[in-house]
């Protein structure tokens, strides 16, 4: 293999060099391509996804009620009047299918755990479930958003906050909502070019390269995350949030690609760096905080000052579905900084949002953003797709209903079945970390080489071989794919693996691929010293 692709491909996104590596993978056919580059899980909930499709059945039948006097093929909008009788004794007709048995929980639920009107929530699922109709109101359906809110309450740990402490904009998955978000941010003079944002690193990414482009040019101050304190962000590194001249602070909760919680003492900081520094925004990407043991998001101990964004993708395997949402709290450091706005932004604010109310000022910033991302003008057709926001509905209904948590426990004996393969078979002790969800893992060179075959090795390693060398090599004569940690702000020479998207056999078949490997680099450096 040839030396210094570092020098080719070193500016490039680890998702796009993925696809080099991928090719180098499928191009030896002595090996079976094995990609551990990507978080895309290999389960799913199936059960919520059963009760999906159940319930549109239902929906279809409704809607052909509405027309039975003309051919087949022609429906209605489902009739409100004993529509929840009807769905009842759907329930009752189909009780042995797992699918309708869950429904008929979910309803029981949304009734009696949740307070929630059972004929509303009918009505509301069944015509959403259609897609028959724009999503009224745009930001988020009605019930769904107050089902959600419930959920996020549970799962983010936010002790002390009720439903109606905040409002939630449906989204396509995690990925729009950092898109609308930082678009939001901008059109509303939030964030501005030149100003200084803080990067809680390692992280995803696009938060590394979406602030560099030339609609944001935005001035990075990275807060690094230190791997010998089990990836805790030190407190010198937190407190650089208190400087004023920081306007936000973004970070992914659990960590992406080291995969660790903020513990609670590194929580306890950052509430007291924003009692100090009370205008900080901060952006908390949450999505892999249902992995975790009593979970508690930023949103949780500072609402004012954050946006969170959740997404249903990875836990419930659902990244073909886009399912997310942004959580902004009713009363926001936001909302108010715009307020206070010199009057000429406010002027041009007041003329971009003119069309959708007499009244523009009071608009929120969680309804800007609705209507930012369908460029203002087409707000009246905005909002995520109906039958989407039933599917999240049905995800939330049934982690909530899981009392015993048996679906959580089978994803994490699942995933960290295959992080114990990965590393035995590799030889090395398995990282140890209490805070960790191990959805991913990073594979540190140095550890590794020092742990296989001592420190002259891995000195060796260091100064003679070129880490993405190291990462085109594994693709080409192990058909296995890793991503540069580098890509993710990781300092140390290392690669994430994901620990979701492959079977243990195959996590098994990678760990043997790289101490193979490894043996090979200590033959050369046993060569090197004759």
């Amino acid at each position: 293999m040839a030396k210094n692709n570092d020098s080719k491909y070193s500016e490039l996104s680890p998702f796009e060099l993925k696809n080099k590596l991928i090719n180098l993978a499928q191009s030896n056919t002595d090996h079976t391509m094995l990609n551990a580059g990507r978080g895309n899980p290999n389960f799913l909930a199936t059960i919520p996804r059963s009760g999906f499709f159940h319930l549109g059945l239902f929906a279809l039948q409704e809607s052909e009620m509405s027309f039975s006097f003309v051919p087949e093929g022609l429906g209605g909008y489902p009739l409100h009047s004993h529509l929840l009788d009807r769905f009842e004794a759907f329930i009752r007709d189909h009780h042995d299918q797992d699918g309708v048995k869950f429904l008929g929980k979910a309803l029981s639920y949304v009734r009696d755990q949740l307070g929630l009107n059972a004929g509303q929530f009918i009505t509301e699922i069944a015509e959403a479930v259609l897609g028959c109709n724009y999503p009224t109101p745009d930001r988020m359906l009605v019930l769904s958003e107050e089902i959600i809110k419930t959920y996020l309450i549970r799962e983010m740990g936010m002790r002390g906050i009720s439903t109606q402490d905040f409002d939630l904009f449906a989204v396509e998955g995690g990925t729009a909502a950092i898109a609308y978000i930082f678009n939001s941010l901008k059109e509303n003079d939030l964030i501005k070019k030149g100003d200084r944002i803080a990067i809680g690193a390692p992280i995803f990414t696009p938060y590394l390269e979406i602030p560099e482009l030339n609609d944001y040019e935005l001035v990075e101050v990275m807060v690094e995350a230190d791997p010998d304190k089990g990836w805790q962000y030190p407190e010198r590194e937190l407190r650089k949030l208190e400087d004023p001249t920081i306007k936000a602070f973004f970070l992914v909760n659990p960590s992406n690609p080291p995969s660790v919680k903020i513990d609670d003492h590194s929580l306890a900081i950052l509430t007291d760096i924003i009692h100090k520094n009370p205008e900080l925004i901060v952006l908390t990407d949450d999505v892999y905080g249902t992995f975790a043991d009593d979970f508690r998001s930023l949103f949780a101990v500072c609402p004012q000052n954050t946006i969170l964004v959740y997404s249903f993708s990875k836990y419930f395997g659902a990244t073909g579905w886009r399912l997310g949402v942004i959580a902004l709290a009713k009363d926001n450091v936001l909302d108010r900084k715009i307020a206070h706005l010199p009057p000429k932004e406010v002027k041009a604010l007041d003329q971009r949002y003119s069309s959708l109310t007499m009244q523009p000022q009071s608009m929120k910033l969680i309804d800007r953003m609705v209507a930012d991302s369908r460029a203002v003008g087409l707000n009246h057709t905005a909002g995520l797709s109906t039958p989407q926001q039933v599917q999240m509905v049905l995800f939330a209904l049934f982690e909530m209903m899981d009392v015993q948590q048996n679906y959580k426990a089978m994803l994490k004996t699942l995933i960290r079945r295959r992080h114990a393969a990965l590393y035995h078979q590799l030889g090395v002790d398995q990282p140890d970390n209490g805070n960790s969800v191990d959805y991913y893992t990073l594979l540190d060179l140095e550890s590794i080489c020092r742990k296989l075959y001592g420190d002259a090795f891995a000195n060796w390693v260091l100064k003679t071989q070129d880490p993405l060398d190291i990462l085109f090599r594994v693709a080409q004569d192990t058909g296995v794919v890793l991503l540069p940690g580098k890509g993710f702000g990781v300092l140390h020479p290392s690669a994430r693996a994901s620990l979701a998207n492959l079977y243990e056999y195959q996590y098994v078949a990678i760990g043997k691929a790289l101490r193979d490997l490894a043996s090979d680099y200590y033959s050369q450096f046993k060569q090197s010293k004759k």
